[in-house]
């Protein structure tokens, strides 16, 4: 009897010392997923220079995590963790967008930058997302072929 008892405590030490080592690995704030650009952008995207960051926002769009990834190259896999984050503390459904750019300015969107957002709210848990970098400001281009100024013409 007392082996067996000997025996079950010893089980029982090892599960609470598994539950509490994968508690700590994964942590409060774990996040994981794809970046993927479009064909028609991976050049673009893939250029030298350019930085993609990953930005994890709260309810109120205030960044709670940022990682980046110089000269990345797609799809981007990407793992944000506690060291990532901006805060203490992180509640609530959280908002996740990308931007990749090489002026390395995060919140200002300039002509040639690509950036994307996750459709949904996300958990600080989160795993496997997939988040489409698709969306681009184009080169802005006055019509030809019209007389006198194109925005007076408009106007009329």
């Amino acid at each position: 009897m007392k082996k067996f008892l000997l025996v079950l405590a010893l089980a029982s030490v090892l599960v609470c010392a598994y539950a509490w080592r994968r508690t700590v690995q994964e942590g409060r704030f774990n996040i994981s997923g794809t970046v993927v650009v479009p064909e028609r952008l991976t050049a673009l995207a893939q250029a030298d220079n350019n930085a993609c960051a990953i930005i994890v926002k709260n309810e109120a769009d205030v960044p709670v995590a940022i990682k980046r990834v110089v000269d990345p190259k797609f799809p981007l896999t990407f793992k944000l963790g506690e060291e990532d984050l901006l805060t203490e503390s992180v509640d609530g459904a959280l908002k996740l967008e990308v931007q990749i750019n090489n002026h390395g300015q995060l919140g200002f969107v300039k002509q040639g930058d690509i950036f994307g957002s996750y459709e949904e709210r996300i958990s600080p848990t989160s795993k496997d997302l997939i988040v489409q970098a698709d969306k681009t400001l184009g080169r802005v281009q006055l019509v030809r072929n019209v007389k006198g100024n194109f925005f007076r013409t408009a106007a009329r």
